[in-house]
């Protein structure tokens, strides 16, 4: 593992990752990382995996096939938000000055890292376009580009509304995004109570309230697995919902969601939050259920109680 960008750029910088019961997947992107040149680094953190993800880390890392690989095996599930907390803590204790954070169901272009480094120094939390890994033509999540109610779904759109290769105020977090150290001294470290879903995008409300300097580079691309349900279009098209067949990740959206737009956009943006939900298991696809679960989590997350999600992970 070679230090060009990490000369030229002088920073030292440390991947985190974070995984659960994704082997194949965790193994194809450690595969990427060991082509990647500036890692100081690689931390893994496994959310106490079944399917021999912890053991397999274990002896990679002891092997040394993959340099600066570390791994840790937490004795219990914590998803993402405990995960990332955990492992950009890890990285900062180990004195990085750069922190690369990703799923671990992404894979960066080999050239990713080089891009972004482009832009060090006159940014703070920053990342590349995510696109779907079965058609790189189309975004993997839908953005909303910055001042417009327009919400766009390919890559070309972006291209077109890019200035100087950046969308500025928009960042898929912890999909291939460069964090500073001093942002983290900055702001902490990301809400672990979330366990999934939202905890990025707080994080990144939390960077951009505190005056960070946060866009997409264009060039720089990352590829993740279709989410074809997020951003499902409803009252005729006039709006999009993050719909998921999982009760486990509706359930974290709806409270988590709810919290976040209380704390960052105010109790209208809140509200209307409430109202989409409704519609949308009303009217765009009726589920008494769904109702009734995305009340409870809303509930919950105006009660500070982040532990009801527990209830299906077993």
């Amino acid at each position: 593992m070679t230090q060009g960008p990490t000369q030229a750029h002088d920073r030292r910088i440390v991947a985190v990752v974070v995984t659960f019961n994704r082997l194949a997947l965790v193994q194809r992107l450690l595969a990427r990382l060991r082509e990647v040149e500036g890692l100081a680094q690689i931390l893994v953190l496994d959310n106490a995996s079944t399917d021999g993800t912890g053991e397999w880390l274990a002896r990679e890392a002891a092997s040394g096939s993959t340099p600066g690989l570390l791994a840790r095996s937490l004795p219990t599930n914590r998803g993402g938000a405990g995960g990332f907390h955990d492992g950009l803590a890890w990285a900062i204790d180990l004195d990085a000055e750069l922190v690369w954070l990703m799923d671990d169901d992404g894979v960066p272009e080999p050239d990713c890292l080089e891009l972004l480094l482009e832009h060090a120094g006159s940014l703070d939390f920053w990342g590349p376009a995510v696109l779907a890994e079965h058609d790189a033509s189309r975004l993997c999540f839908p953005i909303r580009l910055p001042g417009s109610s327009r919400v766009v779904h390919d890559m070309a759109a972006v291209e077109k509304a890019a200035t100087h290769g950046l969308i500025r105020d928009v960042v898929i977090p912890f999909n291939g995004v460069l964090v500073t150290s001093e942002l983290v001294d900055r702001i902490g470290l990301p809400r672990e109570e979330f366990f999934i879903w939202g905890d990025d995008v707080e994080y990144l409300w939390r960077a951009m309230e505190s005056g960070a300097r946060c866009a997409t580079v264009v060039d720089a691309r990352f590829l993740h697995p279709a989410t074809d349900d997020l951003g499902t279009p409803m009252m005729r098209g006039l709006t999009t919902y993050n719909h998921s067949p999982s009760d486990l990740k509706h359930y974290c959206m709806a409270r988590n969601n709810l919290v976040n737009l209380r704390d960052y956009r105010g109790g209208l943006a809140a509200a209307a939050f409430v109202v989409k939900t409704l519609w949308f298991y009303t009217f765009t696809r009726p589920s008494l259920s769904r109702l009734r679960l995305s009340l409870g989590a809303m509930r919950a997350g105006l009660r500070s109680d982040f532990t009801g999600h527990e209830r299906f992970l077993a």
